[in-house]
């Protein structure tokens, strides 16, 4: 069967196919359950662990979850026995410690429950199968650690690591084969020599260190507080892609890279903005009705769906956690999300930007601090200008940003996520923050020492300054709350309200490190807050409003540069901030050195304590070694496409054309269409078969030439061989305009993105 053949019947498939349905859960009247009924029915919550545990154990399971005593032998196996047993009941047959190497996805190696019991008796040796699960199995696992990325500190005959469960986030199971499920335990994963090989240990260690130094800021700022801790809170709003999974088979780089290395948009695409938040297609509503329906049997309260702005293009957004589970649910939800839509013949596409000339994909992390009694430390309520603690917290982000913007930059960069930055769908390489125009006036008002502006918006007069009231001027309708803020879409760091979003990750990428690298650079400007407070105060117990005033207005003059309320996108921009002294970091592996610069990872080891310099490092090499490892990858992957579809496709074309002109000529007919065409694509052929050569030779030359410098070979990836990819691209595309769509091998973006 032709290429052609293989793309019509997998549209005629895409069209007829039938339909999935699922049973949405009912009652035993009948009547569907509420959410609220079905939320965490898979989740070994502390509730249920309450039920299953004697109270003395549970209590001491309480005190070492919260870091004042170890887990003795005897909680640990009470723990497993309850747990394993209420696993069982939900029929599972194994359990997994579920971790995150630094792949950039979750692992899982997954032991049975079944053990055997040797006995011996008069009559011989007596084997027993039974279930078992004891503490030390709960506690920790083994995995190779030397075949996962290590950066150089682990090797193949240093293999031993661990997995260690992490008791701030709830085991719970999940569907496994033939009606069997697993029993799945968030675990971090360090070496034999306790250095942390994955991206939670550094997330958990994060949060500690800024809840030490933030409540040190709430009691210093309130002392009748007492607020002993303080968490950050994300929620992650989840781009991704869906096309028809057999289209998808049928693109060997869309299988091996996660995007289209070749391919020409469509007439219509999303040039007319019409897919936002439009009706979400059928096929598409029921694979998200049922993610949305294992996510809430998970525990995961997925608040948000919608169309996003390119066609194929879908958002999920849950309702905000603590980070540490807020970052474990997105990586389930998008494990999740993976296994449903394959239910449905569709595919996921996480990569930032599988399709291009349309709108990539983010993970919109929406970040805030809050205290053990529930208050949101970035809420500015209805007077900012006097909520001493909301400033100093809001300038200590923006004293973050300034200090430390290149490492925020580190943590969202990628060779995927590169395609985005810049590209009119996610901010440039400069890191800033938006404010909005009442904050804004708000710190220059202080500043300044005058008077704060009242604001006047002549179609809307009834706004305040201090208030939050729009009157829409329609009678029938009524007036509405408004925010202290408009939204800023193309900041890469913008205040929404009562919390920041950080735009710039990707869609693809574990939120662990960006908000781990957030955590520390926050906790590192806090300190130096509460240093500045001190040393005004004096002698003094606790600081007067004057002194709270004094440091406010020293951190509103330092961090001025960063904030920008314009178009991120605009080429003012950049020269404005050249003139602010802000970095334009442009590519990843430039971003990748600020890593181990001494400022940036003197606060992420000594300062912090975060990584130890060899952690540091080691993620420093993983990083460049990846980078340039998924180049190579899809530089050959482009040339077999090219060498053995595209090329071959455009001469079988070509040969048909040279026959049907032959034989035109051959009965006395005229032949100059054909010819035409053929002296059209003679030249295209030819531009793509050297492209092609000179990619293969940049590719074997960064291939031979690799050296023990993993920066020098990611950059000599991104200066070489990245440009070779986009020629050879720009070549066949010419090319795919040109050849008639009989002879084209690969499924367009016309049937890849408007067929679900």
């Amino acid at each position: 069967m032709s290429a052609y053949e293989l793309r019509k019947n997998a549209l005629v498939k895409a069209a007829t196919s039938e339909k999935r349905e699922i049973e949405y859960p009912r009652k035993a009247d009948g009547k569907p359950k509420y959410p609220s009924e079905i939320y965490g029915e898979n989740v070994f919550t502390l509730k249920t662990m309450a039920k299953a545990l004697p109270k003395p154990i549970f209590s001491s399971f309480l005190k070492q979850r919260r870091g004042r005593q170890n887990l003795d032998k005897t909680t640990a196996d009470s723990i497993a026995h309850a747990v394993r047993v209420w696993a069982m009941d939900r029929g599972a047959t194994h359990y997994t410690h579920w971790f995150q190497p630094q792949t950039g996805a979750t692992a899982e190696k997954h032991d049975a429950f079944l053990s055997l019991i040797t006995s011996f008796t008069p009559g011989g040796e007596e084997v027993t199968p039974i279930d078992q699960f004891s503490g030390s199995q709960l506690l920790q696992s083994e995995p190779d650690a030397s075949s996962f990325p290590s950066g150089g500190m682990r090797t193949t005959f240093e293999a031993r690591g661990y997995t260690i469960w992490d008791t701030s986030s709830s085991m719970f199971v999940q569907r496994g084969p033939n009606g069997t499920s697993i029993l799945y335990i968030p675990s971090v994963f360090i070496s034999y020599n306790g250095d942390a090989l994955d991206e939670k240990t550094g997330l958990l260690r994060s949060n500690e260190v800024l809840s030490r130094a933030a409540s040190e800021l709430v009691n210093l700022l309130e002392p009748e507080a007492h607020v002993a801790h303080v968490y950050t809170t994300l929620g992650t709003e989840q781009e991704f892609f869906l096309v028809d999974r057999t289209m998808y088979a049928l693109r060997p780089d869309l299988k091996i890279t996660g995007r289209t290395l070749v391919g020409q948009l469509p007439p219509r695409h999303q040039q007319l903005e019409d897919h936002y938040f439009g009706r979400i297609p059928s096929r598409v509503m029921r694979t998200i009705s049922e993610l949305e329906l294992e996510c809430l049997r998970l525990g995961i309260p997925i608040k948000t769906r919608h169309n996003e702005v390119a066609p194929a293009q879908f958002e999920v957004a849950p309702i905000f956690e603590e980070a540490s589970v807020a970052v474990d649910h997105n990586l389930l939800t998008m494990d999740v999300l993976h296994k449903v839509a394959h239910r449905h013949n569709l595919r996921v596409l996480y990569h930032e930007k599988p399709f291009k000339g349309v709108n990539g994909s983010g993970k919109h992390c929406n970040w805030a601090v809050a205290t053990d009694r529930g208050e949101n430390l970035l809420d500015p309520t209805v007077r900012p200008e006097t909520n001493f603690r909301f400033l100093l917290f809001l300038l200590a982000v923006l004293r973050a940003l300034q200090e430390h913007a290149p490492l925020l930059r580190v943590a969202i960069s990628s060779s995927s996520n590169e395609h985005r930055l810049g590209a009119q769908e996610a901010p440039p390489g400069i890191i800033s923050a938006f404010l909005g125009d009442q904050l804004n006036e708000v710190l220059n008002a202080i500043e300044e020492d005058r008077p704060i502006k009242n604001f006047s918006v002549p179609q809307f007069q009834s706004i305040k300054v201090g208030g939050t009231v729009l009157d829409v001027k329609v009678s029938a309708l009524p007036h509405i709350a408004r925010d202290l803020t408009d939204r800023n879409r193309t900041s890469p760091f913008a205040f929404t309200g009562n919390k920041f979003e950080f735009r710039a990750v990707g869609s693809k990428q574990s939120p662990s490190f960006p908000v781990t690298v957030l955590n520390c650079a926050v906790t590192a400007a806090i300190t130096e807050i509460v240093g500045e407070l001190r040393a005004q105060m004096g002698s003094k117990s606790y600081p007067s409003d004057e002194d709270k005033l004094a440091v406010i207005r020293k951190f509103i003059k330092l961090t001025k540069p960063v904030r920008f309320e314009g178009d991120n996108y605009s080429a003012e921009w950049v020269a404005e901030a050249a003139k602010r002294g802000l970095p334009n970091i442009k590519s990843a592996p430039e971003a990748f050195t600020y890593l181990v610069k001494d400022k940036h990872l003197k606060m992420l080891t000594t300062e912090t304590g975060i990584f130890s310099r060899g952690e540091l490092l080691s993620r420093y090499h993983i990083l460049n070694e990846r980078y340039a490892k998924d180049i190579i990858i899809e530089a050959e992957t482009l040339k077999t496409i090219v060498g053995q579809q595209i090329l071959p496709a455009a001469l079988e074309y070509r040969k048909s054309l040279a026959e049907s002109a032959a034989a035109l000529k051959a009965v006395g007919v005229e032949s100059g269409p054909e010819t035409d065409v053929l002296n059209e694509l003679a030249p295209l052929v030819a531009t793509l078969q050297s492209e092609h050569k000179k990619l293969d030779q940049a590719v074997r030359k960064l291939v031979d030439e690799e050296t023990e410098d993993s920066n020098a070979h990611a950059q000599a990836a991104y200066d070489s061989v990245a440009p070779a990819i986009a020629s050879v691209r720009e070549a066949a595309d010419a090319l795919e305009a040109s050849v008639a769509d009989k002879f084209w091998p690969l499924p367009k973006y016309t049937e890849l993105l408007l067929t679900i």
